[in-house]
């Protein structure tokens, strides 16, 4: 724990203050709530009733493991934001910091995978049988969360606790953009590079090749294909909402502090405590994901949706669309095939 020189200047309040204590804890506790119920349930169907597990499943399946993860850290949050006092200690900081950037960066990289099974299921439909395997989604979700862990260890050492004795001895857990910028100022380049930057131009280039693909293929209004170009919309519609105005205005965050670090320490200036209100803003922006990914489990197939109402008893209650389409598939099964096997397909 750092403590704050006593001599500090005294500073107004600004809007980040009551951004902090205001909208921080609402958008968290309504991240919480939701993700909390959706996730568990997506864990629940994914583990109980969908079968076989294809590699798009396994990689949703890590997603909302990794949510919950995420969501079961922001009652910490929600506590401190309110009481303006973190009283959990260094540890606890470093871990719910450090489960932002997990969730964060293991998302990224987990819809960039999906995009490309998506690219190669589309593009190169001969070998969409390939990919679509168990053992592809496994390992490619493996090979993720170790790159992931790699990029996010180094985020423990950069994150801490700090004793501000102008605002009555309060404790508070910094994030990653307001600690020292000469420990975070190189990190975060190569973080924001490799760990967005690089997955951002894939999952653009996935989406038009996905596009165009598409567009020149026979029937391009089959329900299908429809269904193919709004799954790559909504992860391209993800990068886009969550976690490109996070990563510019965090980016920003630290290069306005970098450009007052010469100056004696005062109060922000205008620019950078409007930076600093924005950069909050987009925190939970970020964790919105989550929401973002639980419509990306329904959108997924028939195969979720009917598992989700098969969970909770609800068959009559099925959508009219899926109940006609399991009818007729159950009366035109080629012999040999069970019920079961055929919605597996």
């Amino acid at each position: 724990m750092t403590a704050i020189n006593e001599s500090r200047q005294v500073c107004p309040a600004y809007p980040v203050d009551y951004i902090k204590q205001y909208y921080l804890p609402t958008m968290y506790g309504i991240i919480f709530i939701v993700g909390l119920i959706g996730n568990i349930t997506a864990i629940v169907i994914y583990v109980v009733k969908i079968r076989p597990l294809t590699s798009s499943c396994i990689i949703m399946l890590n997603l909302a493991m990794a949510d919950l993860l995420y969501i079961l850290s922001l009652p910490f949050l929600v506590h401190f934001y309110i009481t303006e006092d973190w009283v959990l200690g260094e540890f606890m900081c470093r871990l719910v910091r450090f489960c932002f950037h997990f969730n964060l960066y293991g998302s990224i990289l987990l819809l960039t995978c999906l995009s490309a099974f998506r690219y190669v299921a589309v593009v190169h439909p001969l070998r969409a049988a390939q990919v679509k395997t168990q053992s592809w989604g496994i390992v490619s979700c493996l090979v993720m969360w170790l790159l992931c862990l790699i990029g996010i260890v180094p985020m423990f050492s950069l994150i801490g606790t700090e004793l501000q004795n102008y605002t009555d001895s309060k404790t508070v857990c910094i994030d990653f953009a307001s600690n020292k910028i000469c420990q975070v100022w190189l990190y975060n380049w190569i973080l924001s590079a490799f760990g967005f930057l690089v997955p951002l131009f894939v999952v653009c280039l996935s989406y038009t090749c996905v596009a165009r693909a598409l567009s020149k293929g026979p029937l391009p209004h089959r329900r299908a294909q429809v269904h193919a170009r709004r799954l790559t919309v909504l992860i391209l519609l993800v990068f886009v909402v969550c976690f490109t105005p996070y990563h510019f205005l965090r980016f920003a965050r630290i290069h306005t502090r970098s450009t007052n670090s010469s100056t004696p320490p005062s109060c922000p200036l205008a620019l950078e405590a409007g930076v600093h209100a924005a950069y909050t803003i987009s925190r939970p922006l970020a964790g919105l994901n989550t929401f973002f990914n639980l419509a990306l489990y329904t959108m997924a197939g028939e195969r979720f949706q009917q598992a989700f109402w098969s969970l909770f008893h609800w068959k009559t209650s099925l959508p009219r669309n899926i109940s006609l389409s399991l009818e007729a598939a159950t009366i035109f099964r080629p012999r040999g095939q069970s019920f079961n096997d055929l919605l597996q397909s």
